[in-house]
């Protein structure tokens, strides 16, 4: 945390969505955790100094011209002011080395940021729908690198996460590697490469704040890699 260093209370930002309260209910569950919501309706990028970490959440497309393809956007929902504003507090992130979980569009946003481009839409692109239905998150499996910082979080070389989503990592930012795939060859995780010096980052594409199961390791063990990161940035 940037302020007062002598709180055993841990403050996580979370960025502001149309399910943010499932977010805010996952981290709320720990204990000593304050959550500070991040949200460009508030204006309030500048509360990431009270951050011990962050949390990127899920929601709209990452308009494609951050990334250089304004081709792409008859595919796309976006919003802008949203983009803006996580673009802040990433800089302030990456500036001041905060641990970094990023979920879904968390994952898209910040392989952009950090020089990454997205496939726009996923069955258009020769892959199988990962979307949710009417609501309902579809579960398929994974595979984790065995070398991977991923697989020493989740003690597993692959198993079953859920999936919303209709875009998805295509060229990934430089320092950064696929840490998981789907059967069907979609990036389902990032992380550094091996070697790169950094804090805490770990960006998953499916939602670890409402599996099924939030004893899935997929899940837990990710809240609880990422809670230990942060309170370490405290201590």
């Amino acid at each position: 945390m940037i302020q007062n260093k002598m709180s055993t209370t841990i403050k996580i930002g979370i960025t502001d969505c149309s399910k943010y309260q499932n977010y805010h209910n996952w981290i709320a569950a720990e204990p000593d955790v304050e959550i500070i919501k991040l949200s460009y309706r508030d204006n309030n990028a500048a509360d990431a100094a009270k951050c011990d970490g962050v949390i990127l959440s899920g929601g709209e497309d990452v308009h494609p011209s951050r990334y250089g393809r304004e081709d792409y956007i008859p595919y796309c929902e976006f919003d802008e002011k949203r983009d803006e504003f996580e673009w802040r507090v990433l800089e302030f992130v990456d500036k001041h080395q905060l641990p970094l979980l990023g979920i879904c569009r968390g994952l898209q946003v910040a392989n952009v940021y950090y020089g990454g481009t997205l496939i726009p839409h996923i069955p258009a692109f020769g892959r199988f729908d990962h979307a949710n239905h009417g609501g309902v998150d579809r579960y398929h499996s994974v595979l984790v690198d065995i070398n991977s910082q991923l697989k020493g979080i989740v003690g597993a070389e692959s198993g079953e996460i859920n999936s919303a989503h209709h875009q998805a990592a295509d060229r990934i930012a430089p320092g950064f590697v696929a840490n998981a795939l789907s059967p069907d060859g979609v990036v389902e995780g990032l992380e550094r490469e091996v070697g790169k010096e950094g804090p805490f980052l770990q960006l998953v594409q499916w939602h670890p704040e409402r599996m099924k199961n939030l004893e899935s390791v997929f899940s837990k063990n990710i809240k609880r890699s990422f809670i230990e990161a942060c309170r370490k940035k405290n201590s």
